[in-house]
């Protein structure tokens, strides 16, 4: 595939199909051809150099502005010319373009990009020569509607440039979201364009004007080529019978982990070893094929160039699901994923699927499976896991003992040779032990087919998403100002966004935010909120932290105040967040929730904080939080500080699928992390 920047002649040409406006050019080979186009323009004009080897012009000398006469244009052509050889000695320099110079104006940029993955993305904020030194813009991934537009110009911060800053007039904004929609509508009907960027893009009062213009092509158009999809029973996750193939009585042997973690099984569990005659305690078998009964399950741990032919016994079995635990297929190089193609093509033979290769495996707590090898079994609970990393599995698992965090599933994704990330988000979404979604992310082939299934897995379980990758160490240096704007790690972003899936930064995030969105009123109806605290530097704190992760905290109307009043000591703080002092007792926060109560309709949730003391235990203040999530459809958020002695409140809460917090700050970062996804409030910290 060769790609090629077209000239800036080219684009503005390209643009103006469009309806996209661009400055009146004409090029030139020679200084008195500069002088004749520059005197019938009108100066001044603008002079710039036309090399497909040198994208930055303004770097290389290559533009002149306010040129304001015919004399002044047989200089600068000398000059710009002189100025291009001497930073590129091997630039092939195509001429000089003379165009009308624009009237100044608020410099913005509109750029567009192939992803590898999600397809054409278009990106849009501040301009000009400073653009990746402020950073401040927004993307979108194609196709977008006129409200999804005026959203990206809405959100970035120079926005009050745009709507009219301190006595100034506000721009151009409606005739801005009809360019950008045009643009969005030349990016998507050609296919060959993989790359551009206007920049800048001067917005006026009235109208705009497109001053410069790059624009990469390819001689061809990669498409990613969906495989049919076949969907995966869920009994497949849910054997009667499992085979482990490689099974060893050599606790160095991963077959001998393996085994050991599925001795707990409750069905039937076969070890198949052709040297020995049993294995930590059962009967081996020295195929599966000797295997009497049916199997439904096999996991193999053999090395790499045996597992074809384990594979034909497999699908001669009758197996219906293979987890391949072996490394040594294409994560290896070309022999191995040969290797790893007649694998595939044996099993789809046999109408078998697979999980791995290169995985650590199935987990399924509820049901005693544990195909995996870590050090011990994860507890169960209503959380499903999927990673493309099995290290990271190992220690998500073993942080989960300690943290007393159960799983529905945990699955290891491997190389994905079959079974990948849109077939195990169908599975647990139908999985009723599932009350929430995490996933580790490292990359994803077909990114459209990914967000076309989980945004309706998101429908009806909460999906949270940590993507590794967000350095830019290692990529390589962009052609344009939007590749470098727009990297891969922002387009999943913005993607998992678009899909409602909730993206954080960190495992502890990322299980914060499950387990508040398990609960059956997991996402707030909106942004407005309640504070209920018996801790006065809480109650602070609560109204910075709020601010910071764009949570309203609403003004109690005058009606609500005076009820408060009726029952609240008289020097309480008469605000939100609403502290009802260090001697608050059980009977003051029930009577303050049922107010909040009768009040629902002013309010989306209501974080309540506790704190260790004598006049209240964690048992009495969990026990009126239990009552007043019964007495409102609202969300509630539970923050109980402190260590131990606040575990007992904290365990009534779990059990009844309210979690708690024990650290404030966390608190309100997974809310704003979560309002950030529905409402596009500010952004939130990382979580």
């Amino acid at each position: 595939m060769t790609q090629k920047m077209l000239s800036e002649a080219e684009g503005y040409d390209i643009l103006r199909k469009y309806d996209i406006p661009v400055p009146e050019y004409q090029i030139v080979k020679n200084g008195e051809d500069a002088a004749i186009a520059a005197e019938k323009m009108g100066c001044p004009v603008v002079m710039k150099i036309i090399s497909p080897q040198i994208v930055h012009k303004s770097d290389a000398g290559g533009v002149m502005v306010g040129i304001g006469s015919r004399k002044a244009a047989l200089g600068a052509f000398t000059k710009i010319i002189d100025n291009a050889k001497s930073y590129n000695t091997e630039a092939q320099i195509e001429g000089v373009m003379v165009e009308q110079q624009a009237e100044p104006g608020l410099e913005l940029i509109i750029g567009g990009r192939t992803d590898p993955a999600f397809g054409k993305v278009i990106t849009f904020g501040m301009g000009g020569t400073m653009v990746e030194l402020m950073k401040d813009v927004t993307l979108r991934i194609l196709p977008v509607t006129d409200d999804e537009i005026r959203q990206m110009v809405r959100e970035i911060n120079a926005y009050p440039l745009i709507a009219g800053y301190r006595g100034a007039k506000p721009r151009d904004e409606e005739g801005l979201v009809k360019i950008i929609g045009n643009v969005c509508r030349f990016f998507l009907e050609n296919e060959n364009i993989v790359e551009f960027d206007v920049n800048p893009l001067r917005l006026y009062e009235s109208g705009a004007c497109a001053v410069d213009a790059r624009v990469i092509v390819s001689d061809s158009v990669h498409k990613v080529e969906a495989p049919e999809r076949v969907p995966v029973p869920i009994e497949y996750f849910t054997p009667r019978s499992i085979a482990v193939i490689g099974a060893s009585q050599d606790s160095s042997k991963m077959g001998y982990a393996v085994m050991h973690n599925l001795l707990h099984f409750p069905g039937q569990l076969y070890p198949v070893n052709n040297k020995r005659a049993e294995i930590q305690g059962l009967k081996a078998y020295p195929t599966i094929t000797a295997i009497q009964a049916p199997v439904d399950m096999a996991v193999i741990t053999v090395p790499a160039i045996h597992v074809p032919a384990v594979i034909e016994e497999c699908g001669a079995k009758g197996v219906s699901l293979a987890v391949i635990i072996t490394a040594g297929f294409k994560e290896m190089g070309p022999d191995g994923k040969a290797l790893e193609e007649r694998v595939v093509a044996i099993a789809k033979g046999h109408g078998m699927r697979i999980i791995g290769p290169n995985c650590l495996g199935l987990i399924v707590p509820p049901r005693g499976i544990d195909t995996t090898y870590v050090h011990q079994s994860p507890k169960p609970g209503n959380i499903a896991f999927i990673s493309q990393s099995g290290a990271i599995i190992n220690t998500v698992v073993d942080w989960s003992l300690a943290k007393n965090i159960g799983f529905s599933n945990v699955i290891s994704v491997g190389n994905q040779c079959d079974l990948d990330f849109l077939d195990y988000l169908r599975y647990v979404e139908k999985d009723p032990k599932t009350k929430a979604i995490i996933m580790y992310i490292e990359q994803i082939t077909d990114g459209k087919a990914f967000m076309e299934v989980v945004s309706e897995v998101a429908k009806s379980k909460p999906v949270i998403a940590i993507k590794s990758g967000s350095s830019k160490k290692g990529q390589a240096a962009s052609a344009s100002h939007t590749g470098s704007l727009s990297g891969s790690y922002e387009v999943y972003m913005e993607a998992f966004r678009k899909s409602g899936v909730i993206a954080v930064h960190t495992l502890t995030g990322a299980f914060l935010a499950a387990q508040v969105l398990a609960h059956p009123k997991r996402y707030p109806k909106g942004k407005r909120a309640v504070v209920i605290t018996n801790a006065g530097g809480f109650a602070v704190l609560s109204s910075d932290y709020a601010e910071r992760y764009g949570i309203e905290l609403i003004d109690l109307p005058a009606d609500v105040l005076e009820e408060l009043n009726d029952f609240l000591p008289e020097f309480w703080n008469k605000g939100n967040p609403i502290d009802l002092l260090g001697d608050a007792t059980e009977k003051r926060f029930e009577k303050t929730f049922e107010v909040l109560a009768k009040h629902g309709d002013l309010w989306d949730m209501a974080f309540v904080i506790g704190f260790p003391n004598l006049v209240l235990t964690s048992e009495q203040m969990a026990k009126q939080i239990l009552k007043f999530s019964e007495r409102t459809e609202n969300r509630l958020i539970a923050t109980l500080l402190g260590g131990d002695s606040m575990n007992v409140g904290r365990e009534m809460l779990k059990e009844h699928g309210i979690p708690s917090f024990d650290e404030l700050d966390f608190t309100y970062r997974v809310m704003g992390r979560v309002l950030w996804q529905m409402f596009r409030v500010k952004a939130p910290g990382l979580l």
